[in-house]
């Protein structure tokens, strides 16, 4: 039977009805670097899974002491190493996948101990990660979308000084020497180019957390994937209510989109992993439709590419 062509009403019913499908479409991201045998960064991302891909981690800095990256057995940045790595964030950048580098992690030596301390890792990170210049750029020439904090350690002062700083550097080179308000700061969230400059922190689902409080509160960060795992009080495993509650307290934060965060894998947590079926049906449909929904993010690329999570929830997210 030939067909006919849908008139004006039906045409537009149809219209609203795919923007109505679309409009609260998330994304998968996916931290990668941690562990031997995961897939290579280009790999990674011509997967065609993940719109966020996260460098883990620099796990040293700040306290009077020199940064280090460790991307496992991947690359030694060292010995320079890991500047190969440059083409690859090219090549990923190119498919519109944003590229972050974390800092931090659960296992490290880091610590802010004054304001001063927060400017000078700022300028550290602008200088060899971001639009800045230095000699000794571990990963080469390639421009980085910007900063995640999973900060789990240090004690809890000056994240939010750093997150200010980056901010300013990010968005206003020319402002690296001077002092400007949080309220300056706000208005800056993109650079003379237009081209957002991205934030991103990895708090605990326990609200407020710890360490990232005060840095998500100064309503500079574009993106918070809250680890709702290893936090047996709010992850999906104790009950609806539980996790909606705390579901609900994230999204009061004064940030851009908010991301429910998980382990990709039994293996990858010690507690939270949600098979894939049990959240595309029960867990997803809960937070789908909130305001603040950008995703997923997952621990880690490694288990991932074990599980096949991400493949198994991306029509769903």
């Amino acid at each position: 039977m030939a067909g006919r062509a849908l008139s004006p009403f039906l045409l537009s019913a149809t219209i609203l009805v795919a923007l109505l499908a679309t409009c609260h479409a998330g994304g998968i991201a996916v931290y990668w670097g941690q562990n031997d045998g995961e897939a290579s960064l280009s790999e990674t991302c011509a997967s065609g899974n993940y719109k966020f891909v996260i460098l883990a981690f620099v796990y040293k800095f700040g306290k009077g002491q020199t940064p280090q990256l460790d991307l496992a057995s991947h690359c030694d940045p060292s010995s320079g190493g890991c500047k190969g790595l440059s083409k690859d964030i090219h090549s990923c950048q190119r498919r519109g996948i944003k590229v972050l580098l974390s800092i931090g992690g659960g296992d490290g030596s880091y610590g802010l101990t004054s304001e001063g301390d927060a400017r000078d890792v700022a300028a550290y990170l602008w200088n060899n990660y971001l639009g800045g210049s230095s000699s000794s750029r571990p990963l080469g020439d390639a421009v980085l979308d910007g900063i995640d904090f999973d900060i789990e350690l240090g004690g809890a002062k000056y994240w939010d000084r750093l997150a200010s700083d980056l901010k300013a550097l990010l968005s206003s080179p020319q402002l690296r020497d001077v002092v400007v308000s949080s309220r300056d700061l706000k208005n800056m969230g993109k650079n003379k180019g237009g081209k957002g400059v991205l934030l991103s922190a990895a708090p605990q689902c326990p609200f407020p957390d710890e360490w990232d409080g005060s840095a998500i509160n100064t309503g500079l960060f574009d993106f918070v994937w809250v680890q709702f795992y290893n936090n047996p009080e709010c992850q999906f495993s104790s009950g609806r209510g539980a996790f909606m509650a705390a579901w609900k307290q994230w999204e009061s934060v004064p940030a851009g989109q908010i991301f429910l965060g998980l382990p990709a894998s039994k293996d990858a947590a010690g507690t939270g992993f949600v098979p894939a079926g049990e959240l595309n049906s029960q867990v997803l449909p809960l937070i789908r439709g909130s305001p603040k929904y950008g995703g997923v993010m997952l621990w880690s690329k490694y288990y991932d590419d074990r599980t096949g999570y991400s493949s198994a929830i991306k029509s769903h997210v």
